[in-house]
C-alpha cells in the first residue's frame, strides 16, 4: 500500500459524459491509467448540470437520450506521479479542464474487517 499521509495533491479533471478515448469512455481509460500506473486511488462524479469552455448547458432535466452530464475524475497523489503522469492525460484528452491543489492526507486504509 502506498504511504499517502501528509501533503499530497489533489486533482479534478472534469470532463463530459460522452468523451471518449479510443473506444472507451473516457473516464473508464482515466482510471483504468491511474491503477494501473499504481496510484492510490481515483473517484468519478457524476454532476446533474454544468457547462463548460463552450457554454453549453448539460442538465439531466432536458428530456434527451444523451445529455452528456458533467463528470469530475479526483485522484489524490504525491506531485511527482501527478507531474510524471500528466503529458499521457493530454494526449488522452480533447477538452476540459484539469485543476490542482493542495491537499492534507490524515487517513488512507482499506478496511481490513472481513465480512461476516
Amino acid at each position: 500500500m502506498t504511504k499517502l499521509i501528509g501533503e499530497q495533491l489533489l486533482m479534478r479533471i472534469f470532463i463530459g459524459e460522452s468523451d471518449r478515448y479510443g473506444h472507451k469512455p473516457l473516464y473508464e481509460a482515466l482510471v483504468e491509467l491511474f491503477r494501473k500506473e499504481g496510484f492510490a486511488g481515483a473517484t468519478v462524479l457524476r454532476g446533474v448540470s454544468g457547462f463548460g469552455a463552450h457554454s453549453v448547458y448539460h442538465t439531466q432535466k432536458i428530456l434527451d437520450l444523451s445529455a452528456d452530464l458533467p463528470l469530475i475524475v479526483e485522484v489524490v497523489e504525491s506531485r511527482e506521479r501527478i507531474d510524471a503522469i500528466m503529458p499521457r492525460i493530454d494526449e488522452m484528452m480533447g477538452g476540459g479542464m484539469i485543476t490542482l491543489e493542495k491537499a492534507t492526507v490524515i487517513r488512507y486504509s482499506h478496511n481490513e474487517k472481513k465480512l461476516q
